[in-house]
């Protein structure tokens, strides 16, 4: 098993990515430490991945927040006396428009939380991963890198593109420990907030929803999205040790609609 007796640490889960990477870590044989905004949801989906509660533990965590960061660390070093990788799946992602028409002060938020937010989350696993390395995987988004298409989240993009760039100074600063770093890049992805896309826009434009994937898909090589499940995959195999040699890199996941 990739992550067996490994301890990762997950942040944002919810319905979606987060819950399918948290999901693979304990299907692989590590223990997942999941934190999102709502202790609710994280007991829920705690309860589904792992009914047993052996190999999970939650707490409600707002990566904004830096005492909760180091409580959901520490968290993991109580419950389960390491942390060996921490995906950054929290993410805001909800704001759309572009720059003419853009609120700078709503920016300042969707910027505290994609990259400030990670880089508290970050260092507040530090001293465990400095303990024996391990991995940080960033989720950042395919629009970081070309322009978005479809739909305009400038704020978005230009924030995950900016912890993009702090993934090689991390890289960097933390590799003489054996840490790794690294991005997933996301391009459309099937999962909650894609299949609500389709559903609003078919509605919408009063279109199958079948119409609306279609203009998707056919701008991939492949014949359809990459899922939830396929991104969460991805952040599994680079926060293992096959990835060992591997640091400040960015893979896209996206079905070849980009190819760099």
């Amino acid at each position: 098993m990739l992550l067996a007796g490994r301890t990762v640490i997950v942040s944002g889960v919810g319905a979606g990515l987060g819950h399918q990477v948290a999901a693979a870590v304990v299907r692989d044989g590590g223990n997942a430490v999941l934190g999102a905004r709502t202790g609710a949801r994280l007991a829920k989906a705690a309860a589904e991945i792992d009914p047993e509660g052996l190999r999970t533990a939650h707490l409600a965590a707002d990566i904004t927040d830096a005492s909760r960061c180091e409580a959901l660390a520490a968290l993991a070093v109580e419950r389960f006396g390491r942390i060996d990788a921490v995906v950054h799946v929290a993410a805001r992602d909800s704001y759309f428009g572009g720059i003419e028409d853009a609120d700078l002060d709503t920016w300042k938020e969707v910027v505290d939380v994609n990259l400030l937010g990670t880089l508290r989350m970050t260092r507040a696993c530090l001293p465990a991963l400095k303990e024996r390395g391990g991995s940080v995987v960033l989720i950042g988004t395919q629009s970081a890198v070309a322009a978005p298409s479809q739909v305009r989240q400038a704020a978005y993009a230009a924030s995950k593109g900016a912890l993009t760039s702090a993934m090689y100074s991390m890289a960097q600063e933390f590799g003489p420990h054996r840490i790794r770093v690294n991005t997933v890049l996301p391009g459309w992805m099937w999962g909650p907030p894609v299949q609500a896309y389709v559903r609003f826009t078919a509605h919408t434009e009063g279109v199958s929803e079948a119409e609306v994937l279609g203009r998707l898909s056919g701008r991939m090589a492949l014949p359809e999205l990459a899922t939830d499940l396929d991104v969460a995959e991805a952040a599994v195999f680079l926060a293992s040790d096959r990835a060992r040699a591997i640091t400040g890199q960015s893979l896209l996941v996206n079905a070849g609609e980009l190819m760099r």
